[in-house]
């Protein structure tokens, strides 16, 4: 099979992607992904097809295959998001004049709750840090910053100084498609981070380009996704917490705690940077889920 035509609108989509929808390259690199896996299944089944020509019935046979070879009902649907995004792009560019994925149907997938930390956890996790240690100090900033801000570990690390507004009790941060909002910050991290800044930052020898970078590792550069990940991981074992803990952990911890508090779920989904309400939606299930559990936990007829 002829792929030319298939790499054509692949290199026109990404180009579309990162150009007109700003994507990080991880998202970009994962809807390409996507659409290639529809190329590898045509040259599986020896046809010779272009996005044109592709029908409803083209792409079942495409979820039967992807099925077999053992892919889950989540890795499914994700596919089928990309391949839509796709196909949305050749309508837009007058390349096809009908989309097949309409009608196709995603798999059904659960409720996947994501993992949290109670108040007490995160308190026995950031408790396990060595103070005694610059590094113990900067970690206590950034782990404070990360559960009283519900940062994404990518807007922790590239926080900067320039955006720090603690006389209004805000810092900015730059989410996914490079969009700035406006976080409110609690006194907690804000102390934390001023002593960070005022006592220990100036004893590191800052790297060129990182002068405005907050968080740095001890040869002066910014801090890596994976070394916040590595920190957490190692008091969490410390702390002799079995959950499957990430970064990520403190951010549905920061919004879930939020929620069960009765924060107004605009309110949270404006501080998490949630561009559709449905994803922040998420959490009232979480609380929903706290609920029956304390019900089931005190009440006397459970």
């Amino acid at each position: 099979m002829n792929l030319s035509i298939w790499n054509s609108y692949i290199n026109g989509f990404k180009a579309y992607l990162q150009l007109e929808k700003s994507l990080s390259a991880n998202s970009v690199e994962a809807y390409l992904h996507d659409v290639t896996k529809v190329v590898q299944f045509l040259e599986a089944q020896a046809l010779s097809l272009g996005p044109d020509k592709l029908e409803l019935q083209h792409l079942q046979s495409f979820l039967k295959w992807i099925t077999e070879l053992g892919m889950t009902a989540r890795t499914q649907a994700r596919v089928i998001s990309g391949l839509r995004a796709f196909y949305k792009y050749l309508i837009l560019e007058n390349i096809v004049l009908r989309d097949p994925t309409e009608m196709l149907e995603s798999p059904k997938i659960g409720l996947k709750l994501p993992i949290t930390l109670s108040v007490d956890e995160i308190d026995d996790l950031i408790g396990k840090l060595d103070l005694s240690k610059p590094e113990g100090r900067r970690n206590k900033a950034m782990l404070e910053t990360l559960y009283g801000c519900g940062l994404r570990v990518s807007e922790l690390v590239n926080l900067r100084i320039s955006n720090l507004y603690f006389s209004d009790g805000f810092i900015k941060v730059t989410g996914k498609g490079d969009k700035e909002r406006l976080v409110p910050v609690g006194s907690v991290a804000q102390s934390e981070i001023s002593h960070y800044l005022r006592e220990l930052r100036p004893h590191v020898p800052v790297k060129k380009g990182s002068e405005d970078i907050v968080f740095l590792n001890r040869r002066g550069s910014g801090l890596s996704r994976v070394m916040v990940f590595t920190v957490i991981k190692r008091l969490a074992v410390l702390a002799g917490i079995k959950k499957r803990i990430s970064p990520h952990t403190f951010r549905h911890s920061f919004a879930t705690h939020l929620v069960e508090g009765g924060a107004d779920l605009r309110a949270v989904q404006e501080m998490l940077g949630h561009e559709s309400i449905t994803t922040t939606e998420i959490y009232t299930h979480l609380d929903r889920e706290y609920l029956r559990s304390t019900i089931i936990e005190f009440h006397p007829r459970s």
